[in-house]
């Protein structure tokens, strides 16, 4: 009986972190606006926490089945700091890599337009003039 006062759950321990496909958020969330059902007993039937099925539910209600279909992968708040910063560095090393050849291509430029000593008229080799 999923509302059974008397019932006690005892957790003994940490489970490792299951990744839900967004049928099966989908299906959870659906359960528990069907009449006469609530989310613990829902939670507690499927193995899930009261508190992710509350989280689902809100972010359905919020972005509709948007929200519960992302399957993206979840990142550390810390990681994707370090992700930002990194594409950041990244970016302004890009910056001065391309100032450097534009420079570059401009000097090259300046120095095809001299013409090089080796390329000048050599003077006449006899004395006359």
């Amino acid at each position: 009986m999923p509302n059974d006062p008397a019932r006690v759950e005892i957790i003994t321990g940490r489970e490792r972190r299951r990744r839900y496909t967004a049928n099966e958020k989908l299906a959870l969330v659906d359960a528990t606006m069907q009449p006469g059902m609530t989310v613990s007993a829902v939670a507690r039937r499927n193995g899930v926490s009261a508190s992710l099925l509350f989280k689902w539910r809100q972010l359905m209600s919020q972005g509709g089945q948007v929200a519960v279909k992302a399957d993206e992968d979840v990142v550390a708040a810390s990681r994707a700091r370090d992700l930002e910063q990194r594409v950041r560095e990244l970016e302004r090393l890009l910056g001065r890599k391309t100032m450097e050849v534009e420079v570059l291509k401009e000097a090259l430029a300046a120095a095809r337009e001299k013409k090089p000593v080796w390329q000048l008229p050599s003077p006449p080799r006899d004395a006359s003039r």
